[in-house]
């Protein structure tokens, strides 16, 4: 490994390190080198700091950073914001050299950030680990180029695609179906502790989490996120609920903190005031032909929140409507060494696919323990 790849190493990392802290901001990692090759500054930012990644290193650097090299995994900001644009800070520093991952997906800078680099006599060097950097802001991609959410479906399943044993209860066909915290109901575990807590990490990177009510009814899950992370805001937790059936009694009311979402389509006025004399935020969203919650007003009612990253953890109705809504972006698929046969619950339960086959466009293969997960794409988040 070149000096060059080990600190836009460190860089990534350091950008990591703003997961669960910067959304709805980019994750930006940033070191700073003196003109000898010594490190005189690191950071990363965060959305409470304010700051930007750049701006902190090269404060830090103080008057060494002039002649030096800077690394980071996104262009530095050309515009007007909470702060100034980054770029200048990096002219100003004296900074000779560049080096960054990609170009910010924001079509506010796209490339006008190192446009102003170069004017200004500094060398840049674009795209090194240039596909990890945009995995690991994908969500602010889609975000900031569209106002609405990754969507990312999860689900765990058998070799033969079941998410739910015949003898548990709800196992005929649309039936609700179990999370990954399943075994409150005397669900058997598909998928070992290794897939399970990786599921949390996926909730660690997620601004919310979606289920069915049914899911909520058979299961009572929490939702929550126990990553043991540092995260800004709570995860989300949003339930799609047509006829605001959820009970009152179960664990998501009980623990609500103004983190708890449900959606409906209809309802009596006295049931969705008693959920909200709990503190359970409630919104009527558009419903389908078929009186269900619209998964195209969910999304887009979620990029108003802000909300920049959904994680479904659905069942084999929400898992259907999604994907057949067209706004599922991409996948992650745990598998089982595991075959339960006929009458255990599918993936897909609902004929909303029908004519109309998702295609995953690429895709990665991970081993979690005895179980391996897929996750794929079924559009890019960059375009």
């Amino acid at each position: 490994m070149t000096l060059d790849e080990q600190h836009m190493r460190k860089a990534l990392d350091l950008a990591r390190a703003g997961v669960g802290l910067v959304s709805p901001n980019p994750a930006v990692g940033a070191i700073v080198l003196d003109a000898s090759g010594r490190e005189v500054g690191a950071g990363t930012h965060t959305y409470d700091g304010i700051k930007h990644a750049e701006v902190l290193v090269l404060e830090q650097a103080d008057q060494f950073a002039r002649g030096g090299t800077l690394y980071l995994n996104l262009e530095p900001c050309s515009h007007q914001g909470r702060t100034p644009p980054c770029a200048d800070a990096v002219i100003a520093a004296g900074i000779s050299r560049v080096v960054c991952s990609i170009e910010d997906p924001n079509p506010r800078v796209a490339g006008q950030g190192f446009a102003m680099l170069r004017a200004a006599g500094i060398k840049i060097e674009l795209g090194m680990f240039a596909a990890e950097a945009k995995k690991l802001n994908e969500s602010f991609a889609k975000y900031i180029r569209r106002g609405k959410p990754l969507v990312t479906l999860k689900s765990a399943m058998t070799l033969d695609g079941k998410i739910a044993d015949a003898t548990k209860p709800g196992s005929e066909p649309g039936a609700a179906t179990p999370t990954s915290e399943g075994a409150r109901s005397g669900y058997h575990w598909i998928t070992g502790e290794v897939a399970r807590a990786h599921v949390q990490t996926l909730r660690h990177q997620s601004d919310a989490i979606l289920a069915g009510v049914g899911t909520v009814m058979a299961d009572d899950p929490l939702l929550t996120d126990r990553s043991g992370l540092p995260r800004r805001r709570k995860l989300l937790r949003v339930i799609l609920d047509s006829y605001l059936r959820i009970p009152p009694t179960s664990r998501l009311i009980q623990t609500a903190d103004n983190d708890v979402l449900v959606l409906y389509s209809t309802a009596e006025e006295a049931v969705r005031q008693a959920l909200e004399e709990k503190g359970i935020r409630v919104r009527q969203i558009a419903a389908t032909a078929d009186g269900r919650p619209d998964f195209a007003a969910i999304i887009q009612s979620l990029g108003e929140l802000e909300i920049t990253s959904l994680l479904i953890e659905g069942g084999a109705l929400v898992n259907g409507a999604a994907l057949a809504s067209g706004e599922v972006d991409k996948v992650f698929l745990y598998y089982a060494p595991k075959i339960f046969g006929q009458g255990a619950v599918p993936f897909i339960a609902d004929e909303a696919l029908r004519g109309r086959p998702q295609c995953v466009q690429r895709y990665e293969l991970h081993r979690f323990g005895e179980d391996f997960a897929l996750e794929g794409y079924l559009r890019d988040p960059y375009v």
